[in-house]
Order: structure tokens, then sequence, then C-alpha cells
């Protein structure tokens, strides 16, 4: 049981001979785990895996769009940037519908810190590795954006990474995972923010990833802010200034 939920394991659940079961495990080895048990149990049914359609219901990816519709429309000064990179497909369309705006780009392209990550263990946020999403570089993501001349990248630890005066922004997104990046995120990107600024924060309500929540409810708790939730698969939410 989870709360007054009844949790079914595989066996359990072909047992009960159901025409569809659905899969909406997010980590993809968990899923393909799951999926491999249902037909080692020869379940014959149709199995949906929730991973196959995150792109027909990106939220917030949808969210993104009628930010950048708002924010473009009131004509907010400022840059935008984002924090946690990755691969790029979220810089990719951050640049997409900012293209008259400088795209700051933070991210070790290297993976999770061991210091971050000694951080998720000792508190038992996550099961973060050192290293982990580390398979990207600075040209992988360079070439997914459409607009390269405005992207500016800073390699490397943040906020330690940071060595210059940071302009105001109009528009950011954390998505570093982690319990101490998101905090150290908010602390920098906030003060940064422009009146009507917003920061989307990945993974807020993620149960993957526990960290983020604390460190974002612990910033508003400071700081006085507050936020909107989004139903997007990972949780995500939105701080407005």
């Amino acid at each position: 049981y989870k709360g007054n939920k009844k949790i079914y394991s595989a066996k359990e659940s072909v047992k009960m001979m159901p025409d569809i079961i659905v899969i909406t495990v997010l980590n993809k080895e968990t899923s393909e785990e799951i999926q491999l048990q249902l037909k080692l149990l020869d379940y014959k049914g149709i199995i949906f895996n929730i991973n196959d359609f995150k792109s027909y219901i990106d939220i917030r990816l949808a969210s993104l769009r009628l930010i950048a519709s708002e924010i473009n429309e009131q004509k907010l000064e400022g840059e935008v940037a984002e924090l946690g990179v990755y691969k790029g497909k979220f810089a990719s369309e951050i640049n997409r519908l900012f293209p008259n705006k400088k795209l700051y780009l933070f991210d070790t392209f290297e993976g999770f810190n061991s210091e971050d990550v000694s951080i998720e263990n000792s508190h038992g946020y996550s099961k973060a590795k050192v290293g982990d999403f580390s398979d990207t570089n600075m040209e992988l993501v360079k070439n997914q954006l459409p607009y390269k001349e405005q992207a500016i990248f800073i390699k490397g630890y943040f906020p330690e990474s940071v060595k210059e005066e940071l302009p105001s922004f109009c528009f950011v997104s954390l998505d570093t995972d982690l319990y101490k990046p998101t905090y150290e995120g908010l602390k920098v990107f906030y003060p940064k923010l422009v009146k009507g600024g917003m920061i989307i924060i990945h993974d807020y309500n993620s149960t993957q990833f526990p960290g983020v929540k604390d460190a974002v409810k612990e910033f508003c708790i400071e700081n006085n802010a507050f936020l909107v939730p989004l139903c997007d698969m990972h949780g995500s939410a939105v701080l407005i200034k």
C-alpha cells in the first residue's frame, strides 16, 4: 500500500486479466523492466507505455509557449536563461520563442557534480550518481539552436561558473533535478527577474527528485515568493515575480 492505495505487482496485475495495462513510470529503464516482466508473465493484452506519448502531451512545453507569448506581448525587458541544459531540447524551444533575446545556458556538461550528489544521498532525496546526464556537450546543444548567435554558454559548476555580473532576465528555466543547484539557481536568478518575469522549475512535484521541492519551498518561505504548480508529468511549477 501507498497511503490508502494498493500497489499491485506485475504478477498480481496479470492475474486480473486486464485488456490494457498502462505503464505510467517515467523512468525509462524502470518502465522497460516492467514491460519485460509483463511479457515474461505471458501477458497477451495491450501495453501502453506513457513514455511513448510524452512528446504529444508535454504540458511544460505548451506552458513555455504561453509564457513566451505573454512575455513578448508585455514587451518585458531582460534576457532568458536555462540552468540545467542537458542535450538542449528545452533550450532550443526557448531560443526559438525568444529570437531577439540573449540565451544564457548554464551546465557542467559533465553530468551531476559530486558535492550535489553527496547532499542527495545524505538526505535520502534521490538515487542520483556522479556523472548522471553526462552524455552531452556544448556542440551538441549548439547544433539544436535555431538562433545560435544569441546563445551564451557558461560551462562549469554553478554558481561558481558565473564570473561576471549577469543581466536582468524575463524568463529562466531551472532543470537541475537536485536540491542544492535548484536552491542556488533560485538565489541567483530570482533577484535578477524583472517585474512580471517568470521561472519555470522542473521536477517540483517529482517523486524521483523530491529535493527540488524542498529547495523551492525553503526559498519561497525565505523570500515570501509564491508559485503555480503545473500538471505536467514531471510536476513542474512556475514562479512569477
